[in-house]
């Protein structure tokens, strides 16, 4: 019982709570980071793997293809350590190392991380993307034509609004992936919620009292870090659910008519 006291009060101390918050805060960025650029290259890619079917474009298809498909269906965590090994270092100055609580070289092999991240990212997302895109009825470029716009004006004014639209709920949910996808970044790195949770467990006797950890001290703080994952993910997971609600009632309403 004074075990689980001890992990009850190590876990409501305001210094690990700021510690975990900020790597969630942490966590998030990478999320966003990873998601905004895998969006850019996802569309990319999507168009490419779309519209480029003449015989001077057709190289761009199959190189997104091969993107698109090597990425896709392979593990993230491979091309974590394939980055580590094979990506340029990035050199970071002593302060930015000191303001996310790391040192040089872990924020160094985090940058790798990370790009490793939006590589796998970009080809899921360009995927979503190209469902969107086939599911633009090909009248729109026809009605698009016939009002003097030419390919490209057709892509960004009609076809590329309408497509993201579409795949927002199907975006979040990536999203959500992708939150839960950082946690690889723990194995290189202690940046983020479930890095810092894994040094916190290695220094738990500072806090608790005991002279070595105990169980229930490694079930409260990763509990905690799975409460934070919950509310994340849960709460864009009912926004999911809110925006899809809409379309379930006007396929019903069309139904019914």
């Amino acid at each position: 019982m004074d075990k689980i006291m001890g992990s009850i009060r190590m876990i409501t101390n305001g210094s690990i709570l700021s510690y975990l918050l900020k790597g969630l805060a942490f966590t998030l960025v990478i999320a966003v980071f990873a998601v905004v650029f895998g969006i850019i290259i996802g569309s990319v890619l999507a168009l490419a793997r779309n519209y480029c079917n003449s015989p001077g474009t057709k190289i761009f298809k199959w190189l997104s293809v091969a993107y698109i498909e090597i990425f896709r269906n392979t593990p993230l965590m491979l091309w974590i350590f394939i980055g580590l090994v094979y990506f340029p270092s990035v050199d970071v100055s002593t302060d930015f190392a000191q303001l996310i609580g790391n040192s040089r070289t872990e924020v160094a092999l985090l940058i790798k991380a990370v790009i490793a991240l939006v590589l796998f990212t970009s080809s899921v997302i360009a995927e979503i993307i190209r469902g969107g895109l086939n599911s633009i009825p090909k009248g729109q470029f026809e009605a698009a034509y016939s009002q003097g716009f030419n390919f490209v004006q057709t892509l960004i004014y009609v076809v590329l609004p309408q497509t993201f639209k579409n795949i927002i709920p199907t975006l979040l949910s990536q999203v959500i992936t992708t939150i839960k996808d950082t946690s690889y970044v723990a194995n290189i790195a202690v940046a983020e919620l479930l890095g810092r949770t894994f040094q916190v467990i290695q220094i738990s006797p500072r806090y608790t009292g005991f002279t070595s950890q105990n169980v229930s001290d490694v079930f409260a703080l990763c509990g905690l870090a799975c409460v934070f994952y919950f509310i994340v993910n849960f709460t864009l997971s009912c926004i999911v659910r809110r925006m899809q609600k809409p379309k379930v009632r006007k396929a019903a309403v069309k139904a019914a008519a």
